[in-house]
């Protein structure tokens, strides 16, 4: 009877070390996982906006100027939710998100799209609150866009003419442009961004159903020169009113926080308001006097 109850208290020895071995085993996984979070990566789901997304890959809402480059995903900073000294001690981990009752500490990681195979980057802790739209972490890529370029108040160009509003049927009439390179500053996501513009293209109607465009603005020439044929000219060949119209294509670029420029893709067109011109009818006469052996000849005066 004492050797079976030797053996007896034994086997509960074993079987009380085994246990505490188990113990130990589960408490060290523990402590692996809360502290390397990233082995585990990717298996929550956030909630944005009220949606629940059961996906891996995380993107966030739009906002206008921010590059969606980046696809995001979280996992809890604590595996457990006990407070004893032998575990981590989530409860005082998540008692740092009191803000809204529910609130867990999580890591954030990101991958970047535009590079094939990108490895996830861990990001910071943050807080979590149920039903409540989680912020986006990390910095984030400024890219402006087009539809932000043609909200700017961008001066349009005057549009200017020689030899004035009135001109000649049948002869060149010097129509040009004068624009002016433009700064703007605006704010995305608390951050300053600068831009700045320029014209690339003038699309031109002349008021008679013909049109142009030049990479150029055209400009004025001396008064000696009126009539002679420029790169932005035009040659009426009706008389009446016209409504000279002109739209000019600004391009720019932008820069974040004093950070070197950027273009920004597409274009802005900004119309000018039209210019009235009056073409004129003009006569030619032949005289066979010579001006210089009578200056009172028909046709020198």
């Amino acid at each position: 009877m004492a050797h079976y109850a030797g053996r007896e208290r034994m086997t509960s020895r074993r079987l009380a070390i085994g246990f505490f071995l188990v113990l130990h085993a589960l408490w060290s996984a523990s402590i692996a996982y809360a502290a390397d979070p990233i082995s585990d990566f990717g298996k929550e789901a956030v909630e944005v906006n009220g949606t629940r997304s059961g996906q891996v890959e995380i993107k966030f809402p739009n906002i206008e100027g921010v590059a969606d480059v980046y696809v995001y995903s979280y996992t809890p900073a604590c595996v457990s939710d006990t407070d004893t000294p032998e575990q981590n001690s989530c409860a005082a981990v998540n008692s740092r998100c009191r803000a809204e009752p529910g609130g867990k500490m999580v890591v954030w990681e990101r991958q970047d799209t535009r590079k094939q195979g990108a490895p996830w980057e861990r990001l910071e802790q943050a807080c979590l609150y149920p039903g409540k739209p989680p912020e986006r972490p990390g910095d984030v890529v400024i890219a402006v866009t087009e539809k932000q370029l043609r909200e700017l108040p961008i001066k349009a160009s005057t549009v200017g003419s020689q030899p004035g509003r009135h001109t000649l049927k049948g002869a060149e009439t010097n129509i040009y442009a004068e624009p002016s390179d433009q700064s703007f500053s605006i704010t995305i996501v608390g951050k300053k961004v600068d831009i700045r513009v320029k014209p690339s293209e003038y699309h031109w109607s002349y008021g008679d159903g013909t049109s142009l465009v030049t990479a150029v603005a055209g400009g004025p020439v001396p008064e000696a020169r009126w009539g002679e044929k420029t790169v932005t000219s035009h040659v009426y060949r009706a008389t009446g009113d016209m409504n000279v119209g002109l739209t000019t294509v600004f391009t720019g670029e932008f820069s974040v926080d004093g950070g070197p420029f950027q273009p920004i893709a597409g274009n802005a067109p900004v119309p000018s308001a039209p210019k009235m011109l009056s073409v004129w009818r003009s006569e030619v006469k032949l005289y066979a006097d010579d001006c210089t052996a009578n200056p009172a000849g028909e046709g020198c005066r």
